[in-house]
C-alpha cells in the first residue's frame, strides 16, 4: 500500500497532520499558507483517501493510519490531528513521545470518553445519525454521505457542495463505521490506567465554538486526561477549524510552538 504526502510551507519547524475523514491532505493548505515562513507542515492522505492507496480491509484502520503516520515520524515534530486524524496523532504520541515535540487535537472524536463523562449527549448523537446508519445499512450510501456532513460537515448544505465533492464524501463513507471500535469502544486501551500519561508533551486540545455538543465533553474529558493540556475553543467555527477558522487556529499553535520551541 501507497500512503501520499505532501508539504506546506518552507519554515524551520517542522510539522506533521493528519486530516479528517472524507477530507484529504488539501485541507491543510490553509494553515500551510499563513505559517508557510514558520512551518513545514508534511500533510499525509490516510488510507482511502486523497492520492493514497485503499485501505485493504485487514486489522484495524486506527492501527493501520497510526502506523503510517510513525513512518512519516523520523525526528522530533509537532503532530496535529483533525477528527479521527486527531486520534491518530494520540495515539502517535502515546507510541513515540520522544519524537512528539508538541501535539494538537482538534475536535477529537473519541467518543469512548462521552461514553465514561456524558453518555446522555452520546445517545443524542446517535439518534442524530439514525438516517447515516440507515444509509449504510441499504446501500444508500449518498442518504449516508448527506447526514453525516449535516452533523460534521463545515456548514454548507449538501447542495450547495460541489459535485465533485459530494461523490468524493460518497464513495468513502463507508470508511466511517471502520473507525466505530476505536472510537466508541476504545479498541487500543487508550483509557486504561496510566496510558495517557506517555502524552506529556504540552498539548492543545481544540474544538469550535459552534460545533455539535458532543464535542465539549469529549474535548474537556481528554484535556482532563492528560498530564499537560490546555484547552482552546475557536468562537463561530464549527467541526472544520482548521479549514474554515484557519487563521485563529493559526494563532492557538504559534502560541503552543512558543512552550516547546523547535531546536
Amino acid at each position: 500500500m501507497t500512503t501520499f504526502s505532501r508539504t506546506f510551507g518552507t519554515g524551520p519547524r517542522k510539522v506533521i497532520a493528519i486530516h479528517c475523514s472524507l477530507a484529504h491532505s488539501g485541507a491543510w493548505a490553509g494553515v500551510g499558507k499563513l505559517m508557510g515562513n514558520e512551518i513545514s507542515l508534511l500533510a499525509m492522505d490516510m488510507p482511502g483517501h486523497g492520492r493514497s492507496s485503499d485501505f485493504d480491509g485487514q486489522g484495524d484502520i486506527q492501527d493501520f493510519t497510526t502506523a503510517e503516520g510513525l513512518a512519516l515520524l523520523s525526528e522530533p515534530m509537532d503532530v496535529i490531528g483533525h477528527s479521527f486524524g486527531a486520534t491518530v496523532a494520540l495515539r502517535m504520541a502515546i507510541a513515540r513521545p520522544d519524537l512528539v515535540r508538541t501535539l494538537t487535537l482538534i475536535e477529537p472524536v473519541f467518543f469512548a470518553i462521552a461514553l465514561e463523562d456524558a453518555p446522555e449527549v452520546v445517545e443524542a448523537h446517535e439518534t442524530e445519525l439514525a438516517d447515516f446508519e440507515n444509509g449504510l445499512k441499504t446501500g444508500d450510501y449518498e442518504l449516508a454521505a448527506r447526514t453525516f456532513v449535516r452533523v460534521w460537515g463545515d456548514g454548507r448544505k449538501w447542495t450547495d457542495l460541489p459535485d465533485e465533492l459530494r461523490q468524493y464524501m460518497i464513495d468513502r463513507i463507508t470508511f466511517i463505521p471502520l473507525a466505530r471500535p476505536a472510537l466508541y469502544d476504545d479498541r487500543a486501551g487508550l483509557l486504561s490506567a496510566g496510558v495517557l500519561d506517555a502524552v506529556s508533551m504540552p498539548t492543545l486540545v481544540v474544538d469550535g465554538g459552534a460545533t455539535h455538543p458532543i464535542m465539549t465533553p469529549v474535548c474537556d474529558g481528554l484535556a482532563n486526561r492528560l498530564p499537560n493540556a490546555t484547552r482552546l475553543t475557536v468562537d463561530g467555527a464549527g467541526h472544520m477549524v482548521p479549514i474554515t477558522h484557519a487563521g485563529a487556529f493559526a494563532d492557538g499553535l504559534r502560541g503552543l510552538f512558543s512552550l516547546s520551541p523547535a531546536q
